[in-house]
């Protein structure tokens, strides 16, 4: 079967936006009251859950024979070829108390390759997309990494461990390298946000372990297709179910890798 896969991405953005709407109404009504925890720091609610429905509902019509990896399990249908990676809120603490980063991540991966991605950042009304062969785009405009030549002309985000602090020492100790040698770090709590953030040269590198699939397949994609790379702590490509990654411009990135290489070893 032969899917067109520009058609295809235009109708998921499509989707993110209407689901978006459903998110930014719920979030001007939207009690403490009604969050859930499912482990150390680790929320969800309603809006959570009920984005993932929506959304998985129309995908599921757009590639019948696709299947699901969700982060709220509200499908766990397998499919042989095709399979949606979906977030339905990326960034959900920032969400339950008001700050206004949050996003819906989607990626397709047909059999273990991404061929699509798409992330939409609520807030700011910002659509981040590219599809296999394609080039990336925001709202209709390509897209491009930066260009800083080294990390001394970098600005690098991260995300903060919430629940494994295994390697909390490697962690401050790159992160103290990081401060004294880089433009600065920025932590906005949505690693979809992050990496959307790397492929349109706001950021120029992101770094994080303990991340789940659903946090970065779709941001890992739009980077590539952006001109970017990613690999692993280790330099490898085990990325996306690996739970950690480095994301980077190609300009600056063997050096962001090996930094973070030398911190974990």
């Amino acid at each position: 079967m032969t899917i067109a896969l520009d058609k295809l991405c235009q109708e998921v953005c499509q989707l993110t936006r209407k689901v978006g709407d459903f998110i930014r109404t719920e979030q001007k009504k939207f009690s403490t009251n009604s969050v859930e925890v499912k482990g150390k720091n680790d929320f969800v609610s309603y809006v959570d859950k009920t984005s993932e429905i929506q959304l998985v509902e129309v995908l599921s019509k757009l590639l019948p024979e696709s299947g699901f990896i969700a982060e709220e399990g509200t499908s766990t249908k397998k499919g042989d070829v095709y399979n949606w990676i979906i977030d339905p809120l990326d960034g959900t603490t920032n969400f339950i108390h008001g700050i206004p980063c949050y996003a819906i991540s989607i990626a397709l991966m047909r059999n273990e390759e991404l061929i699509l991605g798409v992330i939409y950042e609520i807030n700011l009304d910002e659509c981040f997309y590219a599809w296999e062969g394609s080039k990336a785009f925001l709202n209709g405009k390509e897209i491009h990494v930066s260009k800083a030549a080294s990390l001394a002309d970098s600005l690098i985000a991260t995300g903060f461990p919430y629940y494994d602090y295994s390697k909390m020492e490697n962690y401050m100790k790159l992160f103290n390298y990081f401060m004294k040698h880089t433009h600065g770090l920025r932590r906005l709590g949505s690693a979809a946000t992050d990496l959307a953030y790397v492929a349109c040269g706001r950021f120029d590198g992101f770094y994080e372990y303990s991340l789940q699939p659903w946090d970065v397949a779709a941001g890992a994609f739009i980077v590539k297709q952006a001109g970017g790379k990613v690999k692993d702590f280790n330099g490898n490509n085990n990325y996306i179910f690996g739970k950690e990654i480095v994301a980077g411009n190609g300009e600056c990135f063997d050096e962001f890798l090996n930094t973070v290489k030398e911190h974990f070893k």
